[in-house]
């Protein structure tokens, strides 16, 4: 079985990550939630996805996808 990528992996870092590639306007627009078209922030997105597991697991899937796009 091979290893979850996300294991070990907060979603702090998850986010900053994701920010830090795409930045939150590409961030909004790839994932269309609020946390990330208004007034974005780290903080702000990380108590939404936090208590809203749906935008959490698009949030991940879309991590998952930018590391298969690294690793090719």
């Amino acid at each position: 079985m091979p290893p979850d990528p996300l294991h070990g992996v907060t979603l702090v870092m998850i986010l900053e990550r994701l920010v830090a590639r795409y930045g939150f306007e590409e961030l909004g627009r790839r994932v269309d939630i609020r946390c990330f078209t208004v007034d974005p922030s780290i903080m702000s997105s990380l108590k939404f996805l936090r208590r809203t597991p749906w935008a959490r697991k698009k949030v991940e899937n879309l991590y998952l996808d930018m590391l298969d796009e690294v690793a090719k």
